[in-house]
């Protein structure tokens, strides 16, 4: 957006935010600061549509009846990492940037899970309550060295990497699950990649740093924890959820492991009824609590407030924020033309996300047609912000999307066709793995009806919206009228159905449109039919 010099642009601050931080607003002439931190939900919609910016931190809920009354607001910075309590998908309807501090906290959060993992080996917390009580006690309180021991590390984003790096300098043995980073990545890290079930049954400290998506929640279960060693100690300061909270309580209390500390929850605060905590009310020694205190130090809450108080002044000054959630940094004129074409192909990538295994290698998008008459520049970030968010979680964007790419060691390639393709424009993904490569194509017919129009080998024609099953099976009677049955039973309306296959008989795809989300139980059904081979759900 152009900046007009003769516009005051009114911000409002509705969490408690470093005053240091918002220097970069109070100093600009044009933007006018209010802050007021004890807004209910309803004294903040009625105030919101006074302004044209808001700044918040995890108390504020930025909900799609507010949004519906922020008539004049462009931009929301949420100064920290998580936008959980935006409703991003409302904010975007409404033409307002979502931007975020991802880099802010990553030290801050690094040395927690250290603070928790070291005081958890030397059980520092019990023997300080004892002291406390008068009471010298050594015996109760013999703890375990961390040299020599392995540490396995779930996740290697940007926290979980610096959490590898320091267990190194410990000459700890470090080993990582994360099947989105290559082999050659892990070597640059001087890191051991490992199966998660390896990893669990291997590592003495296990520390845990990836997002909660559909695939991570209660990634550690009870069945998980039973394969650890019972000297093993669990570390969470990812995101709650992420390991089920009973099954846990009840793998400390019954020395199914050694011990956890935990930072976050499912529930946030925790309900006074959480396992957890009723397990800590017993005073039981090995499980130490956090009240999410990972990005809670004067450094972390500084540098966010900064980060998010200069890209909302540039935002206002024209310059594009460098940490949108919800956009990408383009002209109104480029963006206009483009954004059909950057949907269509984020939804490519999504499609691609949920198919792959393994970690992403290379990424080749072939342009056809007309679209090859355009910058096409901005789309990569969208697609490959497509394929990582069913992998990463929601903290990837248009912005960051390629660099994570780059650090996973992702090939990307860019092909401008000249070759005929049947349709006015046609953009062709191909992603592959270590676990074998997939090819989606789609096209826009018109100016904004987005179709998809060919998986892997196989010709079809889908709108991408909504939930599918997608099923590669044999090309013979009985098979979708088995698969019609199974979804029957189990009360699934099926909305639309697609078929492709190459020769009769061979093999063919078939993408079923649902308008109920299938239990995995329902897709091992359909998965169990004779012919049917690998059977995805995919959300779009």
């Amino acid at each position: 957006m152009a900046a007009v010099a003769t516009t005051t642009f009114h911000v409002l601050v509705s969490d408690p935010v470093s005053a240091e931080g918002l220097r970069a607003l109070l100093d600009d002439p044009n933007i006018q600061v209010t802050v007021k931190t004890d807004f209910t939900p309803d004294e903040l919609a009625e105030a919101i549509g006074a302004y044209d910016g808001l700044i918040i931190r995890s108390q504020t809920k930025v909900t799609a009846e507010i949004l519906a009354k922020a008539d004049k607001l462009k931009v929301i910075g949420r100064a920290g990492v998580g936008v959980d309590n935006v409703d991003v998908p409302a904010a975007t309807r409404k033409g307002v940037v979502v931007l975020n501090s991802p880099e802010g906290n990553t030290m801050a959060a690094t040395e927690h899970t250290w603070a928790l993992l070291l005081s958890l080996a030397r059980k520092v917390c019990p023997a300080d309550a004892k002291m406390r009580q008068g009471k010298w006690d050594r015996k109760s309180f013999t703890g375990t060295e961390l040299y020599g021991k392995t540490l396995g590390v779930i996740g290697l984003g940007k926290i979980g990497g610096a959490v590898a790096r320091r267990g190194q300098g410990f000459e700890m043995d470090v080993i990582a699950y994360d099947p989105f980073v290559t082999q050659e990545t892990a070597v640059r890290l001087g890191i051991q990649l490992a199966g998660l079930d390896e990893l669990l049954q291997t590592a003495d400290f296990v520390t845990i740093h990836v997002p909660k998506t559909k695939d991570t929640a209660d990634l550690l279960n009870a069945e998980r924890l039973a394969t650890m060693k019972p000297t093993a100690r669990l570390i969470n300061c990812a995101r709650g959820g992420v390991v089920n909270e009973q099954a846990l309580a009840d793998a400390v209390k019954n020395g199914v492991i050694a011990g956890a500390a935990v930072d976050v929850y499912s529930t946030e605060p925790p309900a006074p009824d959480n396992p957890l905590l009723a397990l800590s009310a017993t005073g039981n020694l090995n499980l130490l609590l956090t009240p999410h205190l990972g990005a809670s130090t004067e450094e972390a809450q500084v540098k966010v407030a900064v980060d998010v108080s200069e890209q909302i002044r540039d935002y206002f000054n024209g310059i594009p924020a460098r940490s949108a959630v919800n956009m990408p940094a383009l002209s109104p004129e480029v963006l206009a033309s483009l954004r059909p074409y950057m949907s269509l192909v984020e939804k490519l990538g999504k499609f691609h996300g949920q198919l792959i295994d393994g970690a992403v290698a290379s990424v080749e998008i072939v342009y056809s047609g007309d679209i090859t008459e355009e910058n096409t520049n901005p789309l990569v970030p969208a697609l490959l912000q497509g394929i990582f968010t069913p992998i990463l979680g929601p903290s990837i964007n248009s912005v960051n999307a390629r660099l994570i790419a780059d650090q996973r060691g992702v090939q990307i390639t860019e092909v401008k066709s000249s070759q005929a393709s049947g349709y006015a424009s046609l953009i062709t993904v191909t992603v592959r793995t270590e676990g074998g490569t997939h090819t989606i194509s789609g096209t826009l017919f018109g100016t904004d009806t987005a179709r998809i129009t060919r998986v892997d080998d196989y010709w079809v024609e889908m709108a991408p919206e909504g939930t599918f099953i997608v099923a590669y099976h044999t090309d013979k009677p009985g098979i979708i009228g088995s698969v019609g049955q199974i979804l029957g039973a189990h009360d699934i309306n099926i909305a639309g159905m697609q078929v492709g296959r190459v020769t009769p008989r061979g093999m063919a795809v078939m993408v079923l449109a649902v308008d109920e989300r299938p239990a995995d139980k329902v897709l091992d059904k359909i998965r169990a039919i004779a012919g049917v081979g690998d059977t995805r759900l995919v959300e779009l």
